[in-house]
C-alpha cells in the first residue's frame, strides 16, 4: 500500500524540495551578478558677474558586473548549512513514511478486528433476542419468573449496546485507515454521518 497521498508525507516532500532550492540559492553566492544602472541629473547654476546662468543636464546608462572573489567562507558555510537542512528534511521524510506505514498497518488491523467483533456481536444479539423471546414465552406459561424476563431483557439491551459501540468503532477505524492512507474525502465523512444517524 502506498502512502504517497498522505498529507504528512506530501508536506515533508515539499520541504525537501524547498531545501534543494535553498542549496541552489546559497551556491549562487559564488556567481557574478550583473546589474543595469542609470543616472540622471538636472541642475541649474546662477549667473556670475555677467549675469548668465547655466542649465546642466546629464544622463548615464550602464551595466555593472560584480564578481565575488572571497567572502571569508560565508557562501561555503551557507551552502553547507543548506545541505544539512536538506539531509534533515530527507530524514524527516523517511521518518514520516515509516510512521505513516505503521499507522496504516495499525488502522488496518483495528478495522479487521472491528469487522470480526461486529459479526460476533450481531450473533450475540440474535442469541439474546431468542433467549428473551423464549423467557417471555416461559413466563406466559408459568415456568419462568418476572426476574428471569428482566435478566433476559438486560442481556438483550447489553448485547445491543455492545453491538452499537462495535459499529461505531468500525466506522472510526474506517476513517483512521483512510486518513493514514491519505484517501479520506468529504464524501466518506458524509457517508459515516448518515450511518451514525441511522443507529
Amino acid at each position: 500500500m502506498t502512502n504517497a497521498s498522505n498529507l504528512t508525507i506530501q508536506i515533508q516532500q515539499e520541504t525537501v524540495q524547498v531545501n534543494e532550492k535553498d542549496i541552489e540559492i546559497a551556491r549562487a553566492g559564488h556567481y557574478p551578478t550583473v546589474d543595469a544602472v542609470a543616472n540622471y541629473q538636472d541642475s541649474y547654476a546662477n549667473g556670475g558677474q555677467y549675469g548668465f546662468g547655466a542649465d546642466l543636464k546629464s544622463a548615464s546608462i550602464g551595466v555593472e558586473v560584480s564578481v565575488p572573489l572571497y567572502q571569508g567562507g560565508a557562501v561555503t558555510s551557507r551552502v553547507r548549512q543548506a545541505a544539512y537542512n536538506k539531509q534533515k528534511a530527507l530524514d524527516d521524510l523517511q521518518n514520516a513514511m515509516r510512521q505513516t506505514s505503521l499507522e496504516t498497518q495499525r488502522a488496518y488491523l483495528n478495522l479487521s478486528t472491528s469487522i470480526a467483533q461486529v459479526k460476533a456481536l450481531e450473533q450475540a444479539l440474535k442469541s439474546s433476542q431468542s433467549q428473551l423471546d423464549s423467557t417471555k414465552l416461559g413466563y406466559q406459561v408459568g415456568i419462568r419468573t418476572s426476574v428471569d424476563v428482566l435478566n433476559a431483557q438486560q442481556q438483550y439491551y447489553s448485547a445491543n449496546r455492545d453491538l452499537l459501540q462495535a459499529r461505531y468503532n468500525y466506522l472510526v477505524n474506517i476513517i483512521r485507515l483512510k486518513t493514514a492512507s491519505g484517501i479520506v474525502s468529504e464524501a466518506d465523512l458524509q457517508d459515516i454521518e448518515q450511518q451514525l444517524a441511522k443507529r
